[in-house]
């Protein structure tokens, strides 16, 4: 006897998520955004301020 299995939705295939990206970059740029070329090994992090560690367990 079979049972049935909960399906669950299939991830969308590459193309359609990189047709996205394109879409959503397209619109961006569109509305006056500007992509910026950040050299590489650069971070975003500011090392000014502390670093927010989150504890889960006892001490």
């Amino acid at each position: 006897m079979r049972t049935k299995q909960s399906q669950q939705p299939k991830p969308p295939a590459a193309v359609a998520t990189s047709e996205s990206l394109e879409a959503q970059v397209a619109a961006f740029l569109n509305s006056g955004g500007e992509i910026q070329q950040v050299a590489k090994g650069v971070s975003g992090q500011d090392w000014k301020t502390p670093s927010r560690h989150i504890s889960l367990g006892k001490k």
